[in-house]
């Protein structure tokens, strides 16, 4: 039996069965220096630890947003908007003036491994190569999780190219979190404000 989520065919059809404040928070901060944005669109209880892997990458610099899942249970069936179909507004409002965009996720798997795709080829190579070299299993193809569909929410900020990192639990429970974010914080603060890294387009 599938999940309620997987029915929906964007955010009008999940706020029409989910109610903000009681099933789910939205959590949207600005920064009009950066051009880089950091998203964690399965937060809270939907992916779990993807918010504070989000906000540890942020940090003050970069804009933040989070959709999270807050239900006492059944955050991934009633809450998990496909990223194909992730059209939330202030999502979509906040990525047009962003020039890079990297998403957080969650996935299954017993290994501590990521798992990175999206359209912006420079900025993945870079972002994938920071965390294989903290000794993290790092895939950049040959894994289920490409997201080279422009409609997919890492790839609808300005340039239309983005990054998506999906962690298996044990990498965002018990890895080197620490280290991880500050790998990937590292990366996108010599990131140039109004250019990319290589030749992605």
């Amino acid at each position: 039996m599938s999940s309620p989520a997987a029915g929906y065919r964007g955010y009008a059809d999940l706020a029409d069965h989910q109610v903000e404040g009681a099933d789910y928070k939205i959590h949207v901060r600005a920064n009009t220096q950066s051009s880089v944005a950091v998203i964690a669109p399965h937060g809270g209880g939907i992916e779990r630890y993807t918010s504070e892997i989000a906000s540890a990458i942020a940090g003050e610099d970069f804009n933040l947003y989070m959709f999270e899942g807050i239900r006492l249970s059944e955050n991934y069936a009633a809450l998990h908007l496909t990223s194909h179909r992730f059209d939330e507004p202030r999502c979509l409002e906040l990525l047009t003036g962003c020039d890079h965009v990297v998403a957080i996720h969650g996935c299954g798997g017993e290994a501590q491994q990521a798992l990175v795709g999206g359209l912006d080829a420079g900025l993945k190579a870079v972002v994938a190569q920071s965390i294989a070299a903290l000794g993290i299993e790092t895939l950049l193809a040959d894994h289920p999780f490409l997201a080279v569909d422009p409609m997919n929410i890492c790839n609808r900020g300005r340039r239309g190219v983005g990054v998506q990192i999906e962690m298996t639990m044990p990498l965002r429970r018990q890895g080197p979190r620490d280290a991880l974010c500050a790998a990937i914080r590292s990366v996108l603060l010599a990131l140039p404000k109004h250019s990319c890294w290589g030749a992605s387009d």
